[in-house]
C-alpha cells in the first residue's frame, strides 16, 4: 500500500480515534485533550480531562461520553461544553481505565489496565465494565489480559476486545441486557500487541500493534491479510471519512507520560482502504 499522509502531529500521545459527524475525534492522552480535526487539518480542543482522557464514544441524544483515566470515571460533556460525571468505576476497574466502545443504545464497555504498567509493576488481569446509559455500572467480563480496543459488529450481537498482553482478540455474544456471554477466542496474533482496532464491512479487523511498526488487518482466526508500515508506532485506528474508507493511524514514538509530552511525536495519519468500516464505534 501506498506511504501513509500526516493530517496532524505535534501530540503527545494519540488515542481513541473515532470519526463523527465529519470530524475525527480523539484524547491525546497526555495532552490532556480531546481534540476533533477535520480531513483538511483544521482542529478544536473540544474537553480538557487533568486526569488523562482515553475512550470516546457517543450517548443516542447526542453527547459525548470521555474515560477519565487516572481516577476511573466515565464523564459526560453536556450540550453547554461542561463535564460532569456520568458513571464512577473507581470500585470495579482494578487500575486506570482505557478504551471504550459505546453501543446504539448508549451502553459502554470500559477497559482498564489491570496494573501499573509504566511503573513495570507485576502483570494482572482486568475488567471490561458495562456502564448503561442511565449511569449504572457493573462488571461485564473478568479476567482479561489487558482489554484495550474494543469494536462492536453491525448487528449489535457481538462484541470483539483486543487482549494487549494475550496478544488475542477474545469475542463476546451481547445478550439482550448488554451483559457478556460465549467468551471465545477470535484471533490468535503471535508477534503482535492488539491496542485500538476498527472493523470493517467484510468481518475484518485492523489492528494497531505498537511493537510491530504498523497496523495489521486479521480476519478470524488469524490470518493476517494487508499490514500498513508506519515510522514509530501504532496505537489505535479507526475507520471514517466520507465512504469510512479512510483509515486514521494514531501513532507516536512511545506511550511513556512523561517523556511523550517533551517529544510530542504522536500524529494522526491517514491512508484510504478498500473496504469501508462497520459497526461501532
Amino acid at each position: 500500500m501506498a506511504n501513509t499522509k500526516i493530517l496532524m502531529d505535534g501530540l503527545c500521545f494519540p488515542e481513541g480515534p473515532r470519526w463523527h459527524e465529519g470530524r475525527l475525534w480523539f484524547s491525546d492522552m497526555h495532552g490532556p485533550n480531546v481534540i476533533a480535526v477535520d480531513l483538511n487539518g483544521k482542529s478544536e480542543i473540544i474537553a480538557t480531562v487533568e486526569n488523562s482522557p482515553s475512550g470516546l464514544g457517543w450517548l443516542p441524544d447526542g453527547r459525548l461520553l470521555i474515560v477519565s483515566m487516572k481516577d476511573r470515571k466515565l464523564l459526560v460533556r453536556g450540550p453547554d461544553g461542561k463535564l460532569s460525571q456520568h458513571a464512577d468505576l473507581s470500585k470495579l476497574a482494578s487500575f486506570d481505565c482505557n478504551d471504550m466502545v459505546v453501543d446504539a443504545k448508549g451502553r459502554a464497555y470500559v477497559g482498564n489496565f489491570g496494573y501499573d504498567l509504566h511503573n513495570r509493576a507485576p502483570r494482572k488481569n482486568a475488567e471490561i465494565v458495562l456502564v448503561t446509559p442511565d449511569g449504572k455500572a457493573q462488571i461485564a467480563a473478568n479476567d482479561i489480559q489487558f482489554p484495550n480496543g474494543t469494536v462492536i459488529t453491525p448487528d449489535g450481537k457481538t462484541l470483539i476486545v483486543g487482549e494487549s498482553m494475550g496478544a488475542c482478540l477474545t469475542a463476546f455474544d451481547i445478550a439482550a441486557d448488554g451483559s457478556l456471554g460465549n467468551r471465545r477466542l477470535w484471533a490468535k496474533m503471535e508477534g503482535a500487541l492488539p491496542d485500538g482496532i476498527a472493523l470493517d464491512a467484510e468481518g475484518g479487523i485492523w489492528v494497531a500493534s505498537p511493537i510491530s511498526g504498523a497496523c495489521l488487518r486479521v480476519i478470524e482466526g488469524g490470518k493476517v491479510t494487508d499490514k500498513i508500515e508506519v515510522e514509530n508506532q501504532a496505537f489505535a485506528c479507526a475507520l471514517g471519512g466520507p465512504d469510512r474508507k479512510t483509515l486514521f493511524l494514531a501513532t507516536a514514538k512511545d506511550s511513556n507520560p512523561v517523556s511523550s509530552k517533551e517529544s510530542r511525536t504522536g500524529r494522526i495519519e491517514t491512508i484510504q482502504v478498500k473496504v469501508a468500516g462497520a459497526g461501532w464505534p
